[in-house]
């Protein structure tokens, strides 16, 4: 499974307190596969401008398709480019790929036609290795689930406990490591271009909104 395949099944699989925008999970989508690309060693980043490396041959056939549009002409691509091209659509693509692929089913109302009805996840090898990166605070899938507003759950408080005399040691204690997937700049920099990138279609979003509502008012008066 690749990191895009996980973040999609997060996002169908866990509880948000809204729905997730199609145009936001296509952006976090397309980052996801940078950051899969990156890993494969089939790009770098310099700076923000993504550089090919030699072609690959990838064994999923959407990150090969990602892999064949890359621009390999300098001043390449800005890592906020290639997400708003390559993101177009990004979400459905991969959906259509998850129906494909036998992890989706309908369910199934009376009432409501077997084709029509809502789609839900199946109980697959691909939906137990989302929910183990889920569940074990995976740093890279969790940023990229942060970006289109799904959070994990919090952890209950833990009791506090009484204050202990301190031990004969003096030794400091070594500082916690950065995760190390997140203690490379360049995932760094792909995970903050995702979160501009949504924020900035939050804000044209807005903008549409607001246009039209006055649009409306303008009908109303006449």
């Amino acid at each position: 499974m690749t990191t895009p395949q996980d973040l999609l099944i997060v996002t169908m699989d866990v509880e948000s307190s809204r729905p997730v925008d199609p145009g936001d999970l296509s952006l976090a989508l397309a980052g996801a596969e940078l950051v899969d690309l990156l890993d494969a060693q089939a790009l770098t980043l310099d700076g923000d401008r993504i550089v090919p490396g030699p072609h690959w041959t990838m064994g999923d056939p959407l990150l090969a398709e990602a892999v064949s549009s890359l621009t390999r002409q300098a001043p390449y691509e800005s890592v906020e480019d290639w997400l708003w091209r390559r993101g177009r659509g990004l979400s459905a693509a991969y959906r259509a790929v998850l129906r494909a692929e036998g992890h989706v089913t309908r369910r199934r109302r009376r009432w409501i036609p077997v084709r029509t009805g809502p789609t839900a996840l199946v109980d697959s090898p691909a939906r137990r290795h989302a929910a183990d990166r889920w569940t074990s605070g995976e740093p890279v899938l969790a940023g990229f689930a942060a970006a289109v507003g799904i959070h994990p759950e919090p952890t209950e408080p833990t009791e506090p406990t009484e204050p202990t005399e301190p031990t004969e040691s003096t030794e400091p204690t070594e500082p916690t490591e950065e995760p190390a997937n997140l203690a490379d700049d360049a995932v760094v920099t792909v995970l903050a271009a995702v979160h501009h990138a949504v924020t900035e279609l939050e804000g044209v979003r807005q903008r549409r909104s607001v246009e039209e509502a006055a649009f409306d008012n303008i009908w109303r008066g006449q």
